[in-house]
């Protein structure tokens, strides 16, 4: 595995400051949900306002997650959606939780994501999964070819092509020495060039232990989905630890987890908003995905043994309630797993929700407010 070079990365670009009373960073990942009666339009300007929302009141970072054939989720295209929020925001870190990278070439991941540090300079995150982010068939469609094994597999063999894209270093020899990710490094030493070489730091995200085991021999930041693997989130991280050798970027370990949190103005309005993501989950765990319903669809739904089995352990990892009880809920998780950085995913089935969540939490926790 070839070695991972950090030209221009700072730890600060990775290592958060936490603000307020919070104990750690807090981050927002964003699956760009599409309730019943919702347009992806909407759902992308609802985007754009919690961007903005975060950035004013002192989130670290804002990801966005890369997922297919999934009506309720319209996050398809991280890179056009990052390019999108970079536009409307100024300071906030903005990046990709993650990109699946056997769904695409290493090259053109380091031209989309060198396009975006040239667009937001310093503010770029790449964040990378081995996972296909969808089903099986559709991973196929994405990858022209039905073994998919191959490209889990390959994965360290790609991030070290991706990592050698965006440094601009493939050795003498190598077959691709004489082709360079535009925008890059190599602008940076073309004849007259005063391009920046910087790129944007490399995550590794993970829902077991691969990635986790990776990213500490790398020496790379991680970030664990504890939002949908939570049984798995001590383990891995402890693994992560374990694995962890200093490096370029880091010479210590950093790890965030993912967390479904939703706070409301009282407990039974939490527990309205989760329902209907909790139904939106069934459906899609039993192969019949679509928009995300509404909470009176939820309440009114007749769930089966099953489901309601399914429901209720769903719902014992996702943090809700009040802006206090949301915030004991962090807190608690930040402590018992030892996450330098809490990255919070509220779905919910309209924007104006997910809007007020965040707000709410951002009061909880005396964020700033300009």
């Amino acid at each position: 595995m070839d070695e991972i070079r950090a030209d221009e990365i700072r730890a600060d670009e990775i290592r958060g400051k936490a603000e307020g009373s919070a104990t750690v960073p807090l981050s927002v990942l964003d699956l760009v949900t599409v309730g019943q009666g919702r347009t992806a339009t909407q759902a992308l300007r609802t985007s754009v306002d919690i961007a903005r929302l975060a950035e004013r009141r002192g989130f670290h970072r804002y990801w966005v997650a890369e997922h297919h054939s999934m009506p309720g989720v319209a996050s398809s295209s991280p890179a056009v959606i990052l390019a999108h929020l970079a536009a409307h925001t100024e300071r906030i870190r903005l990046g990709s939780g993650g990109v699946m990278l056997p769904n695409h070439a290493p090259l053109v991941i380091a031209e989309q994501f060198g396009t975006l540090e040239a667009m937001a300079p310093g503010r770029i995150d790449l964040g990378l999964g081995r996972a296909p982010g969808t089903d099986g068939a559709t991973a196929a469609a994405l990858r022209r070819t039905d073994r998919l094994g191959e490209g889990a597999d390959d994965f360290p063999q790609q991030l070290a092509e991706l990592t050698r894209f965006l440094d601009d270093d493939f050795p003498d020899g190598h077959p691709y020495a004489r082709i360079h990710a535009v925008p890059g490094p190599v602008q940076a030493t073309a004849e007259g060039g005063v391009q920046s070489a910087a790129r944007p730091p490399i995550w590794l995200l993970g829902s077991s232990g691969f990635s986790a085991r990776l990213a500490g021999v790398l020496g790379l930041p991680f970030a664990f989905a504890h939002h949908f693997s939570a049984q798995n989130t001590v383990p891995a991280l402890d693994l992560y630890r374990e694995s962890f050798r200093p490096s370029a970027v880091l010479d210590a370990p950093y790890a965030l987890i993912g967390v479904s949190a939703l706070a409301a103005d009282d407990e039974r309005e939490a527990r309205r908003q989760v329902l209907s993501g909790a139904l939106s989950m069934v459906r899609l765990r039993t192969g019949r995905p679509g928009l995300v319903p509404t909470p009176e669809e939820a309440e009114a739904h007749a769930f089966s043994p099953m489901e309601r089995e399914f429901v209720d352990s769903w719902l014992v990892n996702i943090v809700h309630g009040t802006a206090d009880e949301v915030r004991t809920g962090l807190d608690d998780l930040a402590k018992r797993t030892g996450a330098d950085e809490l990255m919070i995913t509220a779905n919910a089935h309209g924007g104006e929700a997910r809007l007020r969540s965040y707000e709410l939490i951002a009061d909880a926790y005396g964020l700033p407010t300009a």
